[in-house]
């Protein structure tokens, strides 16, 4: 948890040093007033933010519970088109995985064949610490219930803690190789699958956007490449780098790439991302498990398995 108004922020890596949203924090102050995945940052409290360093954008973000900030921020591509948000900060605390399961989907959201009405939606919001138990516990139930599909919801989801990326996805690939490791010489290491898979079968979409980044993107590509599932959305957000930092003798540290992260086709996600296999309007699911059961009970349910 964090008090703040609920921002991971990275740079758009352009020459300007633009500061951009990776992803909002579900339910945090700034998702509940409209920030999205890819919004730039101009100022936090008047204050210009491009060139600055993300620490220091960081710094004005944060501050006392219930102390409120402004930003100004645009869409992507539309610098004019600026917004303001006047936002409370709070303490946000984000669980890394909730999920559901949603009866009487309507046909067009089903799998082809189904026999059941029912689909498992799990959401992973983040790679943390008690994202592998908990993830562990989703599958393991809704594999008992028989469901006729999964929904794995991993949009505006920034990464984390790569060791859990790949628990997850051997959670669901019995067999194969996951992600692949590579340095200027070539590939360093491999991830594979290691046989004790919970649910390999079930039918799978993988929900990404434009905030699904780094482990996520590691876990999203993965299931692609092992033909395990279906990825749903738009293209994620490209952050494949493995950085290592060094401390220097006045108390700094530089940040040094040391390798890559590749899927198991030996694609460079970095810069890159993940391409869907279904394009699918990012919003057209809310992230809350009531809405997300709602629509895909409705006539508005998108097709999400091809």
């Amino acid at each position: 948890s964090v008090t703040g108004v609920g921002l991971e922020i990275t740079y758009d890596g352009g020459s300007g040093k633009d500061v951009v949203v990776l992803t909002p924090a579900p339910g945090g102050p700034a998702e509940k007033a409209g920030a999205r995945a890819g919004d730039v940052i101009v100022t936090v409290d008047g204050t210009a933010v491009k060139g600055l360093s993300l620490y220091d954008v960081s710094d004005l973000l944060q501050g006392e519970a219930d102390s409120q900030v402004e930003v100004v921020l645009h869409a992507p591509g539309a610098p004019s088109n600026t917004r303001t948000l006047q936002l409370t900060r709070q303490k946000v605390t984000i669980n890394p995985v909730t999920f559901t399961t949603c009866s009487n989907v309507a046909a067009a959201a089903l799998p082809p064949g189904a026999a059941k009405q029912q689909l498992g939606y799990v959401r992973l919001a983040t790679f943390n610490s008690n994202t592998t138990a908990a993830a562990q516990q989703a599958f393991t139930e809704l594999s008992k219930q028989g469901v006729a599909g999964l929904v794995l919801d991993i949009r505006n989801n920034g990464g984390g803690l790569f060791p859990a990326g790949v628990n997850v996805a051997r959670m669901l690939v019995d067999r194969g190789d996951l992600v692949l490791i590579a340095d200027s010489q070539g590939i360093r290491d491999i991830y594979s699958a290691d046989g004790n898979s919970i649910d390999s079968a079930t039918p799978l979409v993988v929900l990404v956007n434009r905030g699904t980044a780094s482990a996520s993107e590691v876990l999203a590509g993965a299931l692609k490449d092992s033909k395990r599932g279906l990825i749903a959305g738009e293209r994620t957000f490209g952050k494949g780098l493995i950085q290592t930092v060094v401390d220097l003798s006045d108390g700094s540290g530089v940040a040094v790439t040391v390798a890559r992260y590749q899927t198991p086709a030996g694609v460079d996600i970095n810069k890159i991302g993940v391409s869907p296999d279904v394009q699918l309007d990012p919003e057209v699911l809310p992230t809350d498990l009531e809405g997300v059961c709602r629509v895909l009970g409705s006539d508005a349910a998108p097709r999400l398995f091809g």
